[in-house]
């Protein structure tokens, strides 16, 4: 059964295809399945964003530094290690059928919301096989582990300007893998994410929330387990819409409170129709603002007892006093003076007409 994999330690020089090269070998040994036919379409179009190491020595130190401070997640597998590993894993043909744009047009028309015609192009690569599924997932995690493996045989008092190069075109290949896979089930997203939206949730957000979400589940994935893929990215994208609405909905509550007491008036009729999208964001952005006026003492005793930014719970003038070291008629007495302090500003910048249609 395959692992989860984040670092691999090699004390001895691996080459790509798994057999051991001298600790002079220079530069390092990649095995000819890097220039399969199976590759030549990936290599051509990471070509045109592919980095090269600069020569100059302070400049290679510090790049080779910051590849050793990155994470290369993958799943492991026994198989990675075999000896010619690479040639066995790009010997089958992928076979992947090109882009059609009534796919994505088709998608969009599903969808049932009124989207603008360019995101169709997201949906125009076509479902994936189970075989294609199988070969894009395990070549993803074939190309992370060799990049993990020389990014182990770095070291930043000696950097190796080929390595790194070598390191930056193996992830490149890993995501353009990765990218294939995410464009055959973004259909699978759409049709998730429109269940929740509401006049709070857009589409656009939750859509932007839920290819995040098929990414880390593309990273995440067991291929070798012999589940379809789809099965376990249909839960990681419902859960993340789901927690992206309930996390909205507190946030509009505490704010609603919030502005309650602080006189500032939201009518029953805004309520049951909600502020729109473009008017929230102003609200909680100008509301940013206010609290970044009141003194340190002040912005803490309001955020703690509204629940606002990191505070999960609301708490009591008891529990402020004890943390700040004053009296619990102290902190009332903070409290009352940064909400009249809030009223004030609220009124110079006519908070109210956010509510406004």
């Amino acid at each position: 059964m395959s692992t989860r994999s984040k670092q691999v330690n090699v004390k001895e020089q691996v080459s790509t295809e798994g057999t051991r090269l001298t600790a002079s070998a220079v530069p390092p040994r990649v095995g000819a399945w890097i220039s399969s036919s199976e590759l030549v379409e990936a290599n051509v179009e990471i070509e045109s964003y592919l980095k090269v190491a600069s020569s100059e020595p302070t400049a290679l130190k510090a790049h080779t530094k910051k590849w050793l401070r990155r994470e290369l997640g993958f799943i492991g597998n026994a198989q990675f290690s075999e000896p010619r590993a690479g040639r066995a894993i790009f010997a089958a043909e992928l076979g992947l059928a090109p882009r059609r744009s009534e796919l994505g047009i088709a998608a969009l028309r599903k969808s049932g919301v009124d989207l603008p015609i360019h995101l169709s192009r997201l949906c125009e690569a076509p479902l994936l096989t189970q075989e294609q599924e199988q070969l894009l997932f395990q070549r993803m995690n074939f190309l992370m582990h060799q990049a993990s493996v020389h990014r182990s045989l770095l070291n930043a008092d000696r950097p190796s300007r080929v390595r790194l190069d070598l390191i930056e075109k193996l992830v490149a290949l890993a995501e353009w893998h990765r990218d294939r896979i995410v464009e055959a089930n973004l259909r699978l997203v759409f049709s998730i994410v429109k269940k929740f939206v509401n006049p709070n949730n857009t589409f656009d957000d939750l859509l932007s929330d839920g290819i995040v979400g098929l990414i880390r589940a593309v990273e995440k994935f067991d291929y070798d387990r012999g589940f379809r893929f789809s099965t376990y990215a249909t839960q990681v994208v419902r859960r993340n819409s789901y927690r992206t609405v309930v996390v909205n909905q507190q946030d509009r509550q505490k704010v609603s409170s919030g502005l309650q007491d602080m006189d500032i008036e939201i009518s029953d009729e805004g309520r049951s129709s909600a502020i729109s999208e473009k008017r929230w964001h102003e609200l909680r952005s100008r509301l940013a603002v206010m609290l970044d006026d009141l003194d340190r003492r002040e912005k803490f005793i309001v955020r703690a007892r509204f629940s606002l930014g990191s505070h999960r719970k609301v708490h009591t003038l008891q529990s402020l006093a004890d943390r700040l070291g004053i009296s619990k008629e102290r902190v009332r007495q903070l409290e009352r003076r940064a909400m009249d302090k809030l009223r004030a500003m609220a009124g110079e910048v006519q908070l109210v007409e956010l509510d406004a249609s």
